[in-house]
């Protein structure tokens, strides 16, 4: 018994021991550490697929549409601009959760160039060579949403390309602009540019 009772202290000693760091930024042991720290896939990699070598990331095949993206119709030129302007409109119905959301986007993307109120007086802006116009400029006033919305697509000027956001965001931001225009966004005849997914699955 005796011996037994020895031999059980002996393990509880070595038990212990062992879970003694001798370096404090040691994992210590890990029990099946492919579940820690899983593999991470090389997606650039040649990898075989049924006895055929294929490439991990494959260029698409050309004049196909991946699935869930809507492309947007107006090419990033004068005239694609005139176009947006004379063919679109809105298709966000206004409402305050709208506007709500349209103001969290321009406080995250838009403020630090356009100022919080849009008179083109942000951090940023003051420090470029020409900063954007006020948002209450007669000639932003009179703008149509199909131009805003191409404006924020690709950029303008100074200003870059925002086509991260999803179709629905940049739209949230038109209205959010309007608002800070004193003026909605109430046009609804010409034709509606919207996305069932996203371009890039956002609402």
């Amino acid at each position: 018994m005796k011996k037994i009772n020895m031999i059980g202290m002996a393990l509880g000693v070595i038990i212990v021991a062992s879970c003694t760091k001798k370096n404090v930024n040691s994992p210590g042991f890990e029990y099946m550490p492919d579940m820690y720290r899983s593999p991470g896939p090389e997606y650039y990699n040649a990898i075989l697929v049924d006895g055929d070598t294929v490439w991990g990331a494959m260029t698409p095949p050309a004049n196909t549409i991946a699935r869930g993206y809507k492309p947007y119709p107006y090419p990033n030129s004068a005239e694609g601009y005139e176009l947006a302007g004379q063919n679109l409109s809105n298709p966000i119905p206004y409402s305050e959760e709208v506007l709500k959301e349209g103001e969290e986007l321009y406080t995250k993307y838009c403020v630090h160039c356009h100022g919080s109120s849009g008179q083109g007086d942000g951090k940023v802006a003051v420090k470029l060579p020409g900063p954007p116009p006020p948002y209450t400029s007669a000639n932003i006033m009179n703008l149509p949403d199909g131009k805003m919305f191409h404006s924020i697509t690709y950029g303008k000027g100074l200003m870059g390309a925002h086509n991260f956001l999803s179709v629905n965001e940049r739209w949230k931001l038109v209205h959010y602009i309007r608002k800070l225009q004193g003026k909605n966004s109430t046009d609804t005849t010409k034709t509606a540019v919207t996305d069932s997914t996203s371009l890039n699955s956002k609402k």
